[in-house]
């Protein structure tokens, strides 16, 4: 049987991807935990905003 969510078509799921400067790509549900990664990599790692 068909689902019958409604006419709304699904939401994408948000992920802050971690981009170390050693070629590490790392992904978190939160900005927070991207952030505190990011922090005890030293701080120089890029977090960019990906949708699945």
């Amino acid at each position: 049987m068909p689902c019958n969510c409604g006419q709304n078509s699904p939401q994408p799921t948000i992920i802050y991807q971690l981009a170390l400067p050693d070629g590490v790509i790392r992904q978190y549900i939160t900005y927070q935990e991207a952030e505190a990664a990011n922090q005890r990599a030293g701080g120089t790692g890029t977090i960019t905003i990906t949708s699945q």
